[in-house]
C-alpha cells in the first residue's frame, strides 16, 4: 500500500475521532482522561500525525458505545468520493469478463504512469 494512502487513512481515522468527540461535546482533555492517554497524544491522533493503537481505539469505541464496524463504515464512506463509489458500482454490475478487461486496462495504465519518458 502506498505511503500516501496509509497517511490518508491515519488522517481519516483521526478526523472521525475528533468528530465523535465534538458530537459528544467533550474536550480533548476530557476524552483523553476517560480513555487513559495524554491529551497531547489525542491531539496528534486527531490531526493524523499519530497512529491510533488498537487498544486505544477500543477504549474510544467503548466510550462512544460504537462498534468497530460502525466506526470504519463511517470512515470508509468519507474515504470514497461519490465519483469513486459510482465507478465501483458500475464495475460491480459488469460481467466477470468485462471486469477482468478493466483490471487489465488499469494495470496497463499504471505501468505506463511509472515508466520513464523517452526523450
Amino acid at each position: 500500500m502506498p505511503a500516501a494512502h496509509k497517511i490518508r487513512q491515519v488522517q481519516l481515522v483521526g478526523r472521525k475521532i475528533r468528530q465523535l468527540r465534538k458530537q459528544h461535546k467533550l474536550t480533548q482533555t476530557e476524552l483523553s482522561s476517560r480513555i487513559g492517554i495524554q491529551q497531547s497524544d489525542l491531539s496528534r491522533m486527531e490531526q493524523g500525525e499519530y497512529r491510533v493503537r488498537l487498544d486505544t481505539l477500543f477504549r474510544i469505541l467503548a466510550e462512544f458505545e460504537m462498534s468497530m464496524g460502525e466506526f470504519f463504515d463511517e470512515v470508509n464512506r468519507e474515504a470514497v468520493s461519490p465519483k469513486e463509489a459510482r465507478l465501483l458500482r458500475d464495475i460491480q454490475n459488469l460481467d466477470p469478463t468485462s471486469q477482468r478487461e478493466i483490471e487489465t486496462f488499469i494495470a496497463f495504465k499504471r505501468s505506463q504512469t511509472h515508466r520513464p519518458v523517452a526523450e
